[in-house]
């Protein structure tokens, strides 16, 4: 925290400053090039800073934003949908992370959000997925994101397809952040990257009027510098040690061979830098439990934004959440076995959502999970894995955990002594569920009767799907953040009232989907959140 502390001038007039501008913007992921183009649009002069090249998260992710309440995506796909109807569902999730006024406010302007985007060129089509799965394949784009259709939420509200996977290959997320980009860029919005900011300059009110970042003048040291990035994005999620050091070599780079500026800012700056994922420290200090997974997200994704705003006295909220996604399908087959913890207990549906199922996993049940399936099974998870049925990064995930992740046991002994769990809770747990199987009983956890199979005999095999498995890889985000006022995105003090002249938006601050988490939900919130506060900070007159 020590080189975060900041700058503090009496008067922001009286002060040199290399640069001014009505708005600064910290980070282009989805949050901060949203923020920029809104405040743009409406008569701001405005800079964005970015630390590396931009795109953030969203980039690199499944390009997913969760919207509902009768999109006219989903007008062209034939689903129907209310604000209601979409409220009742999300409160079941979001749960306290913020008020019901504001739950109720993203759902009433999620349609509009999706038209904002779409006019600015993102590619969202109305082709719907005919199958419940964790993510589409290519040709799908509006498909049931979360756990819609399971009880009970099911139950509180009739489910509909609001998982918006915008068109553009495996990993759409740049359609979301590129055309933004474009369209910033045409607006006049000013962008310097490579720039990563140190430290907030407060005037004697405590008001934020400016920031000190470092870029590198030198353009040798800018391309070494983006090349070593763009390795450390190929390679994050396959080679983590060798990625890690990477990160470490930018910030050598950054810390040697930059120079510092001093811009100005007459009405405020947005934070906008993401999550804290790659900050080891805090997720140690925050979320414990979740260091062994595997870090979802960039190198951007450092805590920076969330420090900069507890500098000036920014109050934290929800840090003590972060989400594990244990997805067991596709192939389906893996999910119609059943998951068991290290006392040999079922604790799931394994066709929930895959952060339902960490969440689970992570709180109740020290990360540890074993999925157990049989030779039926197996064979059938290898027939749904065959070229053309699956993305083929979950075609990948699939065949390592059957030939790799897959133990095998002849019998419910082995099966006990090999994880070692005990024998008599674990024939249990197989009776329960075979019984409810064949329709003998119901399911406790609301597995509907065509998505089980009964395990009678062995042989058995085992996946370890454990928050730490080193084949079966589960990735971790974080959720907390800043405090906002949730009406203006203002950061809240720690001694009440707001820092005047401070916003956070996205991940940098604590959100919608701060609770838990379904896919698409941080990207809508990152949108939602930064229209927010770029609105309040560019007030139009009627």
């Amino acid at each position: 925290m020590s080189n975060l502390t900041p700058v503090v001038v009496e008067n922001a007039d009286d002060e040199h400053w290399d640069e001014t501008a009505d708005l600064v913007v910290v980070g282009l992921g989805a949050a901060g090039i949203t923020a920029a183009i809104e405040a743009r649009e409406r008569g701001a002069d405005v800079v964005l800073l970015e630390r590396f090249e931009g795109g953030g998260a969203t980039a690199i992710s499944g390009g997913v934003f969760y919207a509902g309440g009768g999109t006219h995506i989903q007008e062209a796909a034939g689903v129907e949908d209310t604000v209601e109807n979409m409220y009742r569902y999300l409160s079941m999730e979001v749960q306290d992370a913020v008020s019901e006024e504001t739950l109720r406010d993203f759902c009433g302007t999620s349609a509009a959000n999706v038209k904002w985007l779409t006019d600015r060129g993102v590619p969202f089509l109305p082709n719907l997925c005919p199958v419940k799965t964790s993510y589409p394949a290519k040709e799908y784009h509006l498909y049931y994101s979360g756990n819609e259709t399971f009880p009970p939420y099911s139950d509180h509200a009739t489910p509909a397809q609001r998982g918006h996977r915008a068109d553009g290959g495996a990993f759409p997320g740049a359609s979301i952040t590129e055309p933004l980009r474009q369209t910033a860029i045409d607006e006049g919005v000013r962008i310097e990257l490579q720039s990563r900011v140190r430290r907030l300059i407060v005037d004697g009110s405590g008001c934020v009027v400016g920031l000190e970042y470092q870029y590198l003048p030198s353009r040798a040291w800018r391309a070494i510098h983006r090349h070593v990035h763009r390795l450390e994005v190929l390679i994050g999620k396959i080679a983590t040690g060798f990625a890690a050091w990477l990160r470490r070599r930018c910030d050598r780079i950054e810390n040697r061979h930059s120079a510092s500026r001093r811009i100005r800012c007459t009405r405020g700056v947005v934070l906008c830098a993401g999550g804290f994922i790659f900050n080891r420290e805090m997720v140690a200090q925050y979320v414990p439990e979740f260091v062994p997974g595997l870090p979802l997200g960039t190198a951007g994704d450092d805590g920076v934004g969330i420090q900069l705003g507890q500098s000036v006295g920014g109050r934290l909220d929800q840090m003590d959440r972060a989400s594990a996604w244990r997805f067991l399908y596709p192939p389906n087959a893996f999910a119609e076995g059943l998951l068991i913890n290290d006392r040999g207990q079922r604790f799931a549906n394994e066709f929930w959502y895959g952060a339902k199922i960490g969440e689970a996993m992570v709180e109740e049940n020290h990360g540890v999970a074993t999925l157990i399936i049989d030779q039926d099974l197996k064979k059938l998870a290898h027939e749904q894995s065959k070229p053309g049925k699956l993305q083929w990064f979950q075609r990948a995930t699939a065949l390592m955990n059957l030939y790799l992740n897959c133990k095998k046991a002849k019998d419910v002994s082995a099966l006990a002594e090999m994880l070692d769990v005990p024998r008599d809770t674990l024939q249990e747990t197989l009776d329960e569920y075979n019984a409810a199987a064949k329709g003998e009983r119901s399911d406790r956890f609301h597995k509907a009767g065509d998505s089980m199979r009964p395990l009678p005999d062995g042989p058995y095999y085992a996946i370890d799907c454990s928050l730490g498995s080193k084949t079966h890889l589960c990735a971790v985000m974080t959720l907390g953040g800043l405090a906002v006022d949730e009406k203006t995105g203002q950061v809240l003090s720690e001694n009440g009232g707001v820092v005047p002249g401070l916003y956070a938006a996205g991940r940098n601050a604590a959100g919608i989907c701060s609770r838990q988490y379904v896919s698409g939900l941080s990207i809508a919130d990152c949108v939602y959140s930064a229209l927010r506060a770029a609105r309040h900070l560019t007030p139009q007159n009627p």
